[in-house]
């Protein structure tokens, strides 16, 4: 016999329903451009790109109300790959840390039992990416290792806390979000638990704060309602807490730093949402809700630009962008254009229809483009939006009063070329452009479109209905159905409906709407058709309606199987299906069984009324098929015979014979030979019933007696010799016919619900379901081979099993889920490689480490071949063809906007970078490449602007380029001096605005003193009322501010009294006497000495001229370099806005991120802002040279480690002679052997000493 090859191979896999109440905050979308939801207790992966579950997650006992994944904002090789790692906690107090792609557990963390609040990976230093901060209830926050397990530290607060959030911008700020308020954290580190308690923030309610509304000035019109609510603003009260009426306490059901700009926090209300500005504690924006508007339930704000994204509870998601506030030239009254931050809804997207068991849970965007959302409902459904650009013009509607969007000319952070091809929605900044500031000149609206945003669905993922189900799993994979063999299971339903699941893939193959009740049993009658049966609520007289429905798969086909009958009976207990699928048993409660044949779908015989009860029937697996086939195997050859001898008898008889052989076939296509079967049942006093049907008789045989030490026989199995009856008190009888021996064994787990053998010849396992579990039992030997009990190993009750291949079992339990599970029965994550999906899916960190890396580096950079190509096998890299393979699916399941970008020989390196970074989800490339493109361009714009006037520039200005937009604000201090200048004036503008007491006001004249805004802080100084304390102090502060001449005495005096208050702990008192007199510098250099290095570089940026503020970020620069604080990622960033280029290459070499030094230093030669001569001429000790060198020859050992030769080949011939050695050692035997394996092989040790 041929050995057949099929893959039926079905992977362990857990099928999801509608989600727990507990799981409602479990889900997460990471930088790895998966999400992760928590559903019951375990955790699905979903790619949201081709709306797949990619992979579930067991191993938590109790419900997940956590997942975070990993943050990538560290620096990848081989040494800390790219890997998928997320962290999940539970209602139980227990995290897991996974290992996503082989679905195991680095580590399992418990530390009290109550449920994770809130669950964060630390992201802020170079030194360890596996730090976790935890919530466990009610008031402590552990940090842990997420790698070992171990506790850092461990710190309570006086209240409940609720969640955290981390300042984006210095990560040693963070706001717990508690019961009664906020608790600012100053001095979060991961070394030491915070040493203070913080500071503690009450909000005062915006019902009952008539202190803080401002009188209206009394000509102005009486305020409408949205406008009421903007008034009776929320103000953070720090003293002491506000009196019972003026607050309700829990109604914040968030609070999150703005990542887009700093010192801002936003607040979420069900009505409304609050801006607040840190500095000040006071709101600086609201957006409201009109009184017939939907409430919210959750906001995220992005970082690209300053918009957020919120949900609704009719689950509709809208954006809204912050409007500019630079004010349009046509606005009559200037006071009114800055009144504070407006986000204007953009988009929105449809809403769903919410029931009692329907409602929106939380929403998720993707962290790495900001333009698309994921919707998690409580049914088990996600839908996936995208948002998209539309270019056009609005149709008029100047009532909206919305100033339009405009897109970006830019692409991946560098002008568009003439016919280069871009993709538009590519991310949220790539989409719309920056938010104008007050002072800033709004660009040319000639080469700029405007821009409609939308929603649109682009994928949908559904989850199971609400439990019980009914499972029948397909007949059997034989030799004969081996080639159109599908493993489909088919589920019924509490709503009537079918589902069919194809078990390969895990996806829903038809969903059929079957019955008008709860569905009670599948029984299969040939491959793609299956009979089901539902039975309706009992009315007054115990009678109902049974539905008997015979379903065709392939056309969807639906008939009453019973015809008319059905109306007002018992209700029917089970159906069997013989093992020739002839004929069925249809059992009910209270009435005589009948007996129907399948093939013609007639009523064969309805049993007498005297017919024993039904309490178990089971079909015997053996008939007489092939011996009728015999028989007439040998009849034909007779006729056959009898026809030839005979050929001269009348043609009478053989038209009579050629119509008996006519008959015979037709008889063999339709299968119309009956063959005899058998099936046997028990009634209630446990008497063993055998009947035999063939064709349409039915006859009665042998009875046997009870076996006394049974109950009530509940259920029976037959298979081969062995028959199997399990009883209403957990017995298990085996009867070993061909030996006439039975064994009778006690289970003691109760009631057996049900019994069924595995297929497959000589297979003789079984499964037995009970009420509080169920077993895998070998027959051969009469032993248990696996066990599995609610409470016990699993937490969820089972409702119904079957196998669904030889070794693999199906469980459908009450927690919503159906699970293919091994004979074990252990629940187990599967490897996601072993994965058979029916979408590819992009996600590079799936490969193996080096595969995920070289991949990187072929996207990267191709300059060996004239063309870009995206076929691996194209370029010389030795490496097996499995993962060959594996990185060739990956590179074709990009999308072919995105493939035919990549291949765009108008593709700049720096745009490469910054594509290929994103693709990777890898932030902190990211970051590094958004920064370094920015200044690599507008660096080399102002060298061109200086050679330019040097060389007298009328003939080319035309084609000067116009100067670069600037850096996003969300960068803060990295971004131009000039644009943060605008920024903090805009902000000091609005605070002031804003104010409304003595603080506010004092803070806001402190702040303009700083900025060198003496005029406007001498009103404010003046404000002050005579009754306050410091009426006198500020009196005189104003009018010093308004005499200091620059007379030398004055200076030096001011000077004198300003470093003596330094030095007596008045450190922002001192700086504002320095800045007054203009020695900014020299209270930069105070701030630096006492640690306050944020403050310091703030205040270069916004007081000194480039050169002095240069020296100020520099000596930052180092400070973070240093390594109690080993920050050297943000030094690199800080020192590339400086333009430090050289320095910036050698510290990317020195720490050993061979990739990005040399696609750096490339690309500052290309721009022209560093120089390297001919090779020829250079004298070898110029040390930035060698520098240049080290990292070539560097970034070409590391691609030959990866295999990429011609790779390594093209640095090493630009690294000068260390280079020639390597090209030696590559090319070497070239002459011998074409696949230089010998020289490979001599590669090897040194492989290991390049990492």
């Amino acid at each position: 016999m041929i050995p057949y090859t099929v893959n039926i191979k079905l992977a362990a896999r857990t099928l999801t329903g509608t989600l727990n109440l507990q799981n409602k905050t479990a889900v997460d979308w990471g930088w790895q451009g998966l999400i992760a939801q928590g559903c019951h207790s375990s955790i699905l992966i979903i790619d949201p790109k081709t709306a797949q579950t990619i992979q579930v997650l067991e191993r938590h006992k109790a419900n997940v109300v956590k997942v975070k994944w990993s943050r990538e904002n560290y620096y990848h090789n081989l040494s800390s790959p790219y890997c998928l790692r997320l962290a999940s906690g539970d209602a139980s107090g227990k995290i897991v840390v996974w290992d996503v792609v082989s679905g195991t557990a680095h580590c399992e963390i418990q530390e009290h039992s109550k449920p994770i609040q809130d669950l964060e990976w630390l992201w802020n230093q170079d030194a360890s990416r596996d730090l976790l901060l935890a919530v466990h209830p009610p008031n402590y926050i552990v940090l842990w290792n997420g790698d070992t397990g171990t506790k850092l530290w461990k710190k309570s607060y006086a209240e409940n806390i609720l969640s955290f959030s981390f300042d984006p911008f210095d990560p040693s700020n963070m706001a717990l979000l508690t019961s009664e308020g906020i608790v600012f954290i100053t001095d979060f580190s991961h070394s030491k638990p915070p040493g203070s308690a913080g500071k503690k923030v009450y909000i005062a309610s915006p019902h009952a704060s008539p202190a803080h509304t401002k009188p209206a000035p009394a000509a102005a019109p009486a305020p409408t309602g949205a406008k009421k609510a903007l008034n009776k603003v929320k103000v953070l009260i720090t003293n002491e807490k506000p009196t019972a009426e003026a607050v309700t306490l829990n109604d914040c059901l968030q609070l999150s730093y703005l990542p887009s700009k700093r010192n801002h926090m936003l607040l979420l209300y069900p009505r409304e949402i609050l801006i607040l500005d840190l500095e000040l504690s006071q709101t600086v924006g609201v957006v409201a809700i009109e009184r017939s508007g939907v409430p919210f339930i959750q906001v995220i704000p992005c970082a690209q630009r300053d918009a957020l994204y919120c949900l609704h509870e009719n689950g509709c998601i809208t954006l809204r962008v912050c409007r500019s506030t630079a004010a349009p030239e046509e606005a009559a009254d200037p006071e009114q254009s800055v009144q504070e931050l407006v986000y204007d809804l953009r988009s929105q997207c449809d809403a769903i229809r919410v029931t009692k068991t329907v409602r929106p849970y939380r929403m998720v965007i993707c962290p790495v483009n900001e333009n698309s959302a994921a919707l998690m409902v409580s049914d088990g459904r996600v839908m996936l939006w995208e948002l998209k650009a539309y270019t056009g013009r609005a149709a008029a509607n100047p009532s909206s009063g919305l100033s339009p969007l405009y897109s970006p000319v830019s692409f991946c952070g560098a002008p568009l070329g003439p016919n280069q091809k871009r993709i538009q929605d590519l991310s949220l900044n790539s989409m719309i452009g920056q938010t104008l500031i007050a002072g800033e000149t709004p660009p040319q609206s000639s080469n700029q479109q405007e821009v409609q945003l939308k929603f649109l669905l682009t994928g949908l993922l559904s989850g199971l209905p609400l439990p019980p189900f009914a499972l029948r799993m397909c007949p059997p994979l034989t030799t004969k159905n081996i080639n159109h063999y599908q493993p489909l299971l088919a589920v019924g339903t509490s709503n009537g409906s079918v589902l069919v699941y194809n078990l390969t893939s895990g996806l829903l193959h038809k969903e059929l709407s079957v019955h008008s009740c709860e569905v009670r049993g599948i029984e299969w009658v040939s491959l793609t058709s299956f009979l089901s049966f539902a039975t309706s609520a009992p009315n007054n007289m115990g009678l109902v309606r049974n539905e008997l429905q015979h379903v065709d798969l392939p056309t969807g086909r639906c008939f009453a199987f019973r015809g008319e009958r059905g109306n007002d009976e018992p209700p029917i207990e089970m159906i069997k299906v013989s093992h020739l699928k002839q004929y069925l048993v249809v059992v009910f409660r209270d009435k005589p069984l009948e007996l129907w044949d399948i093939r013609t779908g007639t009523l064969l015989r309805e049993m007498a009324k005297n017919f024993p009860t039904v309490t178990a029937l089971e079909w015997s697996p053996s008939h007489n098929l092939k011996s009728l086939k015999k028989k007439q195997m040998a009849a034909r050859e007779a006729m056959a015979r009898q026809t030839v001898s005979d050929a001269e008898q009348s043609s009478v008889e053989s038209s009579v014979i050629s119509l008996l052989q006519d008959a015979e076939s037709k008889s063999e296509t339709s299968q119309a030979i009956s063959a005899r079967e058998h099936f046997v049942f028990t009634d209630t006093d446990g008497q063993v019933y055998h009947i035999t049907v063939e064709g349409n008789t039915v006859k009665d045989g042998a009875r046997i007696p009870p076996d006394g030490s049974m109950g009530s026989i509940a259920c029976i199995a037959w298979k081969g010799d062995t028959l199997v009856l399990g009883d209403v008190d957990g017995n298990l009888n085996f009867w070993d016919l061909k030996a006439r021996l039975s064994r009778g064994i006690p289970t003691h787990r109760g009631w057996v619900k049900k019994i069924r053998f595995a297929p497959g010849k000589g297979n003789q396992k079984l499964l037995v379901m009970y009420t509080d579990g169920a077993e895998v039992w070998d027959t051969k030997e009469v032993q248990m081979v696996s066990s599995m009990r609610i409470g016990r190993n699993v937490n969820y009750r089972i409702l119904d099993i079957d196998w669904c291949t030889s070794d693999k079992v199906v469980l459908a339990s009450d927690d919503g889920c159906i699970r293919v599970l091994e004979m074990a029965m252990k629940s187990a994550s599967y490897r996601m490689d072993e994965q058979d999906l029916t979408d590819p899916v992009w996600c590079p960190y799936l490969l193996l480490p080096r595969a995920a890396l070289t991949l990187k580096a072929f996207l990267l950079l191709q300059p060996w071949s004239g063309t870009f190509t995206m076929d691996i096998t194209q370029v010389d890299y030795n490496e097996k063809v499995e993962i060959k393979g594996l990185i060739q699916e990956q590179l074709n399941s990009l999308s072919n906007d995105m493939k035919s970008v990549l291949q765009d020989p108008e593709l700049s390196l720096l745009q490469r970078c910054l594509l290929v970074s994103r693709l990777f989800g890898d932030e902190s490339d990211l970051n590094f490449w958004t920064v370094a493109s920015h200044y690599l361009q507008s660096f080399a714009q102002a060298r061109q602007l200086i050679v330019s006037t040097a060389e007298g520039q009328a003939q080319n200005e035309g084609t000067q380029p116009s100067p670069q937009n600037h850096l996003d604000i969300c960068h803060d201090v990295l971004c131009e001096s000039s644009y943060f200048q605008k920024f903090q004036l805009d902000r000091v503008h609005l605070q002031e605005v804003k104010r409304s007491s003595y603080e506010h006001t004092k803070k806001c004249a402190d702040q303009l003193l700083l900025l060198g805004q003496t005029d406007r802080a001498v009103q404010l100084l003046l404000e002050t009322s005579a009754d306050n304390s410091s009426y006198y102090c500020d009196s005189l502060k104003a009018c010093l501010v308004t005499t200091i001449t620059s007379s030398g005495p004055s200076q030096s005096t001011i000077k004198l009294v300003a470093t003596n208050m330094i030095a007596n702990g008045k450190l922002a008192e001192g700086v504002q006497l320095l800045c007054l007199i203009d020695k900014a510098a020299d209270a930069c250099r105070y701030l630096q000495t006492y640690g306050e290095w944020n403050r310091a570089a703030w205040l270069a940026k916004v007081r000194l001229n480039p050169a002095e503020s240069s020296d100020v970020l520099k000596r930052w620069a180092e400070h973070l370099c240093s390594p109690q604080v080993n920050q050297k990622s943000k030094a690199i960033l800080v020192l590339l806005s400086l333009g430090c280029f050289y320095k910036v290459g050698e510290m990317l070499h020195s720490m050993r991120h061979f990739d990005r030094a040399a696609l750096f230093i490339e690309a500052c030669l290309k721009y022209g802002v560093m120089e390297a001569n001919d090779s020829s001429n250079i004298l070898l000790e110029d040390p930035l040279l060698c520098s240049l060198r080290a990292a070539f020859l560097d970034y070409a050992r590391l691609l030959r480690s990866l295999g990429l030769r011609e790779g390594a080949a093209l640095w090493a011939s630009r690294a000068g002679s260390a280079g020639e050695q390597l090209m030696e050692e590559l090319f070497q035997g070239e002459g011998v052997t074409p696949e230089a394996i010998p020289a490979e092989e001599e590669v090897e040790p040194n492989k290991k000493s390049t990492e």
